[in-house]
């Protein structure tokens, strides 16, 4: 059984004391509010197809800011906020090819499935035009999560776990986390397969965060 002190860790990196126990408690709870609203019959909230509990991004970076300013102050906040876009970290440029391609591989991947279950699916459309802001959104959504994913909990799971093992956890919680969005934005049949492939593919972008300490290296 793990206690509390085993989920307590020293500074590793950046000189941030962490708790990775009140961090995933404390995601999950602020999750809670939009995993609610997302069940209400409401109007259309978003311009593309997500649920409104997609923006459930926001959970890590405040938890991670909230338990950082906590801890260290508002210095302690600065240093995690730089990790998002220090790319010096990525000493080996070799790591920029799974950075790169991994998730488009995943969407790959997710599409073939959703063809093997003969899932209706519309005409490949690409809209260039929006492509800036896609890009734009899903930035925002990256650093909301992984400011708290891999610049604040990651480093002392390693301590405690190592890389691979630290990432087979961290790859699981994420994958339950986004459940109940998938559950509520896509198709019922999806709900096992999908945070299945979305769990295997944070495995290994946390793993490979291990390597280049890099936030966005994913």
């Amino acid at each position: 059984m793990m206690s509390h002190e085993d989920f307590t860790t020293q500074p590793h990196t950046i000189g941030i004391s962490k708790s990775p126990l009140k961090f995933l408690l404390l995601v999950f709870v602020l999750s809670v509010p939009f995993w609610l609203v997302g069940f209400l019959d409401l109007p259309k909230m978003l311009p593309i197809n997500l649920p409104i509990s997609a923006l459930q991004f926001v959970c890590p970076i405040t938890t991670a800011l909230i338990l950082v300013h906590k801890e260290n102050k508002p210095n302690g906040m600065k240093d995690l906020l730089k990790r998002a876009f220090d790319f010096k970290r990525i000493k080996n440029k070799i790591w920029y090819v799974p950075i790169l391609l991994l998730m488009p591989a995943v969407m790959i991947l997710s599409y073939g499935m959703m063809r093997l279950l003969e899932m209706p699916l519309p005409e490949p459309h690409i809209p260039f035009k929006s492509i800036p802001i896609f890009f734009l959104m899903f930035f925002i959504g990256a650093i909301g999560e992984e400011i708290g994913w891999s610049g604040y909990i990651t480093d002392p799971l390693q301590d405690r776990w190592g890389a691979s093992g630290a990432s087979i956890f961290l790859g699981a919680v994420w994958a339950v986390w986004h459940i109940v969005p998938w559950f509520q934005g896509h198709s019922k049949k999806l709900i096992i397969f999908n945070p299945l492939i979305w769990g295997v593919d944070s495995e290994y972008k946390y793993w490979s965060f291990f390597h280049v300490e890099y936030v966005l290296g994913y």
